[in-house]
């Protein structure tokens, strides 16, 4: 039995933030109907690292497992009224269209609210509902830009860095689904359905467990990116805004002192964490480095990432980490993807999972990152085609065949192929 079994919710997102969040409560057993456009998600073809297996991108299939799919033209009445009909059923709604265009559509939160006055009508947007930039496109690679994200990213030799991966929309959603707190809102909620969630989400199911009431959630990337970098802002904000926000090259950070970053090895990298310079001056038998203070950590940083550099580089990974391991120094090698796919570690948490699509073909996925009871929350129901469960989500409506096959002609709903 899933978490959040008995929860039903209803999702009109797109791209990242709102997909992962609406996964994160599928994962944990809430029976999430994904409502796509009548041709199917723009981020179905929308490929990530030019990408697909089963004629399907991997934006889509990291983001869209434990969903079912009915495929509706939200511009059509029929299709409007479908999608109110399980808004009137749902637990939570969750949407991540730019502001105002669920009123647009006729489905916004008064609607919503005065169909099903306990519904929890949950909104993630770039930059806030209201404001200057509202009505503005709000994707990651844009609020790592405004946010400060990629002025602190890299050292100062490099230019503003993007991260990797589209972290504000991967945190966002985190914020807006809040799984980890699932556990807390199961023991506290009144047994009303066991209304039990998780998120920005599990606050307002948590207050509907126990009073009946709906409420309005709202999330935005900016404040999500700026939440990942509480550490940094403060300190800039509160310290001495002369400083640069670039890190020296090595130190993993502007606000780090030595040693504290990744060193080039003859055969890649390795990271060197929290370390006193005196105890690891003794270990890479370094005498100016060992008599260096916790001040001049600070204070003359690159200097001390210049010995140590000097050092690291003649030898390999390997053999700097069984050395630093052996005298407790915290570190670690930087791994590229297949070696991370095949760390001993990743294999005993099972951090990576597969899942056979609808034509056959696997799939390997990131699992749901947390664990309960001891036991991390599996795929009942690997990413759908489009509309894979239009019939079975009307017929629970109440259609019949013949009603369907009117709807599916008048083109307000598709079914899969």
């Amino acid at each position: 039995m899933g978490m959040l079994d008995g929860v039903k919710i209803v999702s009109f997102n797109h791209f990242m933030l709102g997909p992962l969040a609406a996964q994160n409560l599928g994962d944990l057993g809430a029976d999430v109907i994904m409502i796509e456009p009548i041709g199917g998600a723009f981020q179905r073809q929308w490929g990530g690292g030019n990408t697909f297996v089963g004629g399907e991108s991997v934006a889509f299939l990291v983001a869209n497992r434990n969903k079912r799919s009915i495929a509706l033209d939200l511009k059509s009445d029929a299709g409007r009224d479908i999608a109110l009909a399980l808004m009137k059923d749902a637990d939570v709604v969750m949407e991540n269209f730019r502001p105002d265009i669920m009123d647009r559509l006729g489905l916004g939160w008064e609607t919503a609210r005065a169909a099903n006055p306990r519904l929890i009508f949950a909104s993630a947007s770039g930059w806030g509902s209201s404001g200057p930039y509202a009505s503005r496109p709000g994707q990651d690679l844009l609020i790592q830009a405004r946010s400060g994200l990629a002025m602190i990213t890299g050292s100062v030799t490099a230019p503003p860095t993007p991260v990797g991966v589209s972290v504000a929309d991967h945190h966002g959603a985190m914020v807006f689904s809040a799984a980890r707190n699932a556990a807390q809102g199961r023991q506290r909620a009144v047994n009303a359905d066991r209304r039990i969630v998780a998120a920005a989400i599990l606050a307002a199911l948590v207050r509907q467990g126990r009073t009946g009431e709906g409420a309005r959630v709202e999330v935005d990337l900016m404040s999500a990116a700026l939440d990942l970098q509480q550490e940094s802002i403060v300190a800039h904000l509160n310290g001495s805004r002369e400083r640069s926000l670039r890190s020296p090259e090595h130190i993993g950070g502007w606000l780090y002192q030595a040693p504290y970053g990744f060193y080039r090895t003859t055969n890649g990298h390795i990271a060197i964490s929290i370390c006193t310079l005196e105890l690891l001056g003794e270990v890479l038998d370094c005498p100016e480095l060992a008599a260096m203070t916790e001040a001049d950590g600070w204070q003359r940083r690159e200097d001390a990432t210049a010995l140590i550099q000097g050092i690291i580089e003649g030898d390999s990974t390997e053999a700097w980490c069984e050395k630093l391991e052996a005298h407790a120094i915290w570190h670690a090698p930087v791994m590229g993807y297949d070696a991370v796919a095949a760390d001993p570690q990743i294999r005993h948490n099972g951090n990576l999972v597969e899942s056979q699509l609808a034509n056959g073909e696997t799939v390997t996925l990131v699992a749901h990152a947390a664990c309960y009871d001891g036991e991390r929350p599996g795929i009942r129901l690997a990413p759908q085609p489009i509309g894979a469960q239009s019939r079975e989500i009307l017929s629970e409506l109440g259609y019949d065949g013949q009603q369907i096959g009117q709807l599916e002609k008048a083109g307000a709903v598709a079914m899969a192929n």
